[in-house]
């Protein structure tokens, strides 16, 4: 798993959002792009994470953020997590974890002794020119606002 540091270039992506819309990095350039990545919609630690984003999303809004959670989950999954918890935020399929690979994300875990590959938690800000500008893997769900709010406040 190769992680992106700050000053890399973000990765470029094109994936489907709950909607059906393609999403792409280049369509938010000059603003910043708040990224986290989140191993399955509507589990414990997922929905704590976006819960909190969305409750933090008019403070990143006027921050000149906008906010795409990521995970492998299909779009019809990802809308009935919108739905659910009202997120209102692109939630991106990436089902191929092309998106999580080229982020470093996507490694090998180990839960009850068998081993799989998934997400690993993470967030990332990307600046108005398209550079990492905060790195954060393996974060915990309740310190993803926290850590990404302290990158766009500078």
């Amino acid at each position: 798993m190769t992680q992106l540091n700050v000053g890399d270039p973000a990765p470029k992506f094109s994936l489907s959002d709950q909607h059906g819309n393609t999403v792409k990095l280049t369509q938010f350039k000059g603003q910043s792009v708040v990224i986290y990545f989140y191993p399955r919609a509507d589990t414990p630690g997922c929905t704590t994470q976006s819960c909190a984003v969305r409750d933090a999303f008019p403070e990143l809004a006027k921050l000149n953020a906008v906010v795409l959670g990521v995970s492998p989950d299909p779009p019809a999954k990802q809308l009935k997590f919108d739905e659910k918890y009202e997120l209102g935020f692109p939630l991106l399929a990436d089902e191929g974890h092309e998106m999580a690979e080229a982020f470093g994300v996507w490694a090998e875990k180990m839960n009850y002794g068998r081993k799989y590959m998934g997400i690993v938690r993470s967030a990332f800000v990307v600046d108005p020119k398209g550079k990492i500008s905060g790195a954060f893997y393996k974060v915990s769900p309740k310190d993803t606002v926290p850590k990404v709010t302290k990158i766009l406040e500078g």
